[in-house]
């Protein structure tokens, strides 16, 4: 053969009589065949490869399970915080959240509750009103929180209502009863029947003092609201601390976190022309450590999920670096032969990309339908049952299905799947035809 011919002129020299025709240069393969070829590679040991598939497909069923059900948690958690007292929207003064001075208070709060029932189109709307006063038994005296509640509408917005232990509720006939919890009962050493006496400031200044009858003992399993809190009728309340019409907050408790906004929103509207000094505060201003205490779960499962991440990556890296250490020889003849080693390495790339896809596909198909079963079932665990009654909570659990709880996993490990085929693709153009066809 004539080098020269193919330095200088590109062509090659025929027989002695004949044309000379120029080198064709090599056709690049079409598309489909080179995804052909990453299939087939991809069997060659389809034991390996069904392995780390299912490894794929296990993190990303585990990962859409316990993502739907971390967030579904929150939701548990939150509407239970909130269902205790502050529920998820209050209409108070727009001092009274900082400082809870009793006459920062609210005009015509049983009014405007039984307005923005209307407005809302919800019945767990309740006035109430709170003073700080000193309650004095035969034997012992201690502070406590008294709030005035609406008996028939305070059991739709809080779940104090129905962590009565002893005796009983609230009824709307009640004049001077009281609710107290069960710390405080026992501090102040008193029972069903006994007598309180209550020395506090009046919303203009006065003295304020009452006797009320304890009717009913709540244990809610916090101290600090079993130790400080006792409700009355919103009525006697008024009367008590010369409040008038007014109370200090109108709550409302929605059927989810979802409809907040648009409540919100509403109740504004309709108290524009009530009172420039009223304010609408949603469940996160009422309870700010809630959501911090959210943000706080997030991350520190966001490390356990990461881990989990990592690990079937370096799976899939182990199961690619071992497919190309395999098939060095099969590349060293292929390199000789004239494909480039970027071609290789798209190649090996096809392969990860379709293992990839098998686990996110077969993730999500099983991920989503053990969410939706467990989202209409629900599922519980041993312990839940005692613990729901002892708290007046749902005794199953729901995973949140949404679209955010069932990707963001897996697409997450689809990427570190690719990722992971990075190093064994750069192998390929380091590898020397000569020496990678005597591989053995």
């Amino acid at each position: 053969m004539d080098r020269g011919a193919h330095r200088t002129g590109g062509v090659r020299p025929g027989a002695a009589g004949q044309p000379v025709h120029p080198v064709q240069p090599q056709k690049p393969a079409p598309v489909s065949v080179n995804w052909v070829l990453a299939w087939r590679n991809l069997w060659r040991h389809s034991r390996r490869t069904w392995l780390t598939v299912a490894a794929m497909v296990f993190c990303n069923v585990l990962l859409v399970f316990m993502i739907s059900l971390q967030l579904g948690s929150y939701q548990v958690m939150i509407n239970n915080s909130l269902a205790m007292v502050t529920g998820h929207l209050q209409v108070q003064h727009r001092d009274f959240l900082g400082d809870q001075r009793i006459r920062d208070s609210v005009p015509a709060a049983a009014q405007l509750a039984e307005q923005l029932r209307t407005t809302l189109k919800l019945e767990s709307v309740s006035a109430r009103g709170q003073a700080f006063a000193l309650a004095s038994s035969e034997e012992r005296s201690f502070g406590v929180l008294i709030a005035g509640v609406q008996p028939q509408t305070e059991a739709l917005v809080s779940s104090f209502p129905g962590l009565v232990s002893q005796g009983r509720y609230l009824q709307p006939g009640d004049s001077d009863a009281i609710v107290i919890g069960a710390v405080l009962a026992r501090n102040l050493k008193v029972d069903l029947g006994d007598e309180l006496t209550f020395l506090g400031s009046g919303r203009d200044g006065s003295f304020a003092a009452a006797i009320a009858t304890v009717v009913g003992i709540v244990d809610t399993g916090i101290n600090d609201l079993d130790r400080g809190v006792a409700q009355v009728p919103l009525g006697w309340f008024q009367e008590t601390f010369a409040m008038g019409d007014h109370g200090h907050a109108v709550v409302a408790r929605l059927p989810s976190l979802d409809a907040v906004p648009a409540a919100v929103a509403d109740v504004r509207g309709q108290i524009m022309g009530h009172s420039e000094e009223l304010r609408v505060l949603d469940w996160d201003a009422l309870q700010p450590g809630l959501r911090q205490a959210i943000q706080s779960d997030l991350v520190s499962n966001g490390f356990m999920y990461a881990v989990l991440v990592v690990l079937v990556a370096f799976s899939v890296l182990n199961t690619q670096l071992m497919s190309v250490l395999e098939r060095t020889r099969e590349f060293g003849v292929m390199l000789a032969l004239g494909m480039s080693p970027g071609r290789l390495a798209r190649l090996v790339a096809m392969e990860t990309l379709l293992m990839a896809l098998m686990g996110l596909a077969l993730g999500l198909l099983l991920g989503a339908l053990l969410i939706w079963y467990l989202a209409v079932f629900g599922f519980t665990y041993p312990g839940m049952e005692e613990m729901a009654a002892r708290f007046n909570m749902d005794d199953r659990m729901y995973p949140q299905v949404s679209l955010p709880a069932l990707v963001w996993g897996p697409l997450t490990v689809f990427c570190f799947t690719l990722l992971a085929a990075v190093y064994p693709a750069l192998r390929l153009f380091r590898l020397q035809p000569v020496s990678a066809m005597r591989a053995v």
